[in-house]
């Protein structure tokens, strides 16, 4: 399976799929494809990273495709599944994000299947004794710019505590926040519930109760471009199913009263 930190728009030919063209050519289930192994390529919040890792080694097992995913800021990847980038599958971590791909008309049906909350996260051991965003006053700390899901949500969450504090910087995306943090350039950030489970004893999470009230609702649709419908609506059931849901919940993901 492949794995891309950033998805590209198909105006730039540099990181385009091996085997597939811009317009689809010779993708899975085109025209003059000799091979029996179907291609996907799955567009995907940064903060799907490990969850989208694991199932997507038990997808290419089960279904014998080769799965690429391309993972970055939500708003970044609906624009750029908008503007007719290669995809078969996008997941954003909000529904506004994957409304601007459901505007330019390239989504086909769209299921919201988790849910996610703000937490701060520390070096291990938390040596500043961070308890509250209020005790961010005075460190440096980082979160998600505006315009991206992680940004949108720490805003409101801020605003709701009433936390004047500036960021030292804001990120392209969530896990470009948690890299500041588990990398010791910063002392804390604003991250998910999910991203603090993936880090593991590299972290210390605070939980943030103004969160609860702010979570994020993640969707995923398959795309009118899609070079194989079956193949993507294969990988959102996959999604959808038990076996989903359990390994999102493994992730520290939360879920929608029932997948929709």
């Amino acid at each position: 399976m492949t794995v891309r930190r950033r998805a590209l728009a198909c105006l730039v030919p540099a990181l385009v799929v091996a085997a597939s063209a811009c317009g689809g050519g010779s993708g899975a289930g085109s025209a003059g494809d000799d091979s029996d192994t179907g291609e996907l390529t799955v567009l995907a919040a940064a903060s799907l990273t490990d969850v989208f890792t694991e199932l997507g080694e038990r997808f290419e097992a089960e279904q014998d495709a080769e799965v690429t995913l391309s993972l970055g800021s939500s708003t970044d990847l609906a624009e750029q599944a908008g503007d007719g980038a290669p995809g078969d599958v996008l997941a954003t971590a909000d529904t506004t994000s994957m409304g601007l791909a459901e505007e330019a008309g390239v989504t086909r049906e769209v299921s919201e299947f988790a849910t996610n909350v703000l937490v701060v996260v520390t070096a291990p051991g938390n040596p500043l004794g961070i308890e509250s965003l209020d005790d961010l006053e005075g460190t440096s700390w980082v979160r998600c710019a505006d315009e991206v899901p992680c940004g949108r949500v720490a805003v409101e969450v801020l605003d709701a505590a009433g936390v004047t504090a500036e960021p030292a910087s804001l990120e392209e995306d969530v896990r470009a926040t948690l890299d500041k943090v588990t990398s010791g350039e910063v002392d804390a950030g604003l991250v998910y519930a999910s991203d603090a489970v993936a880090a593991g004893d590299a972290v210390a999470t605070v939980e943030v109760p103004e969160a609860a009230e702010v979570e994020t609702t993640y969707a995923v649709a398959t795309l009118e471009q899609s070079v194989d419908g079956d193949l993507a609506r294969a990988w959102v059931d996959l999604l959808l199913s038990d076996e989903g849901r359990r390994v999102l919940e493994q992730a520290g993901f939360t879920m929608p009263d029932a997948p929709s």
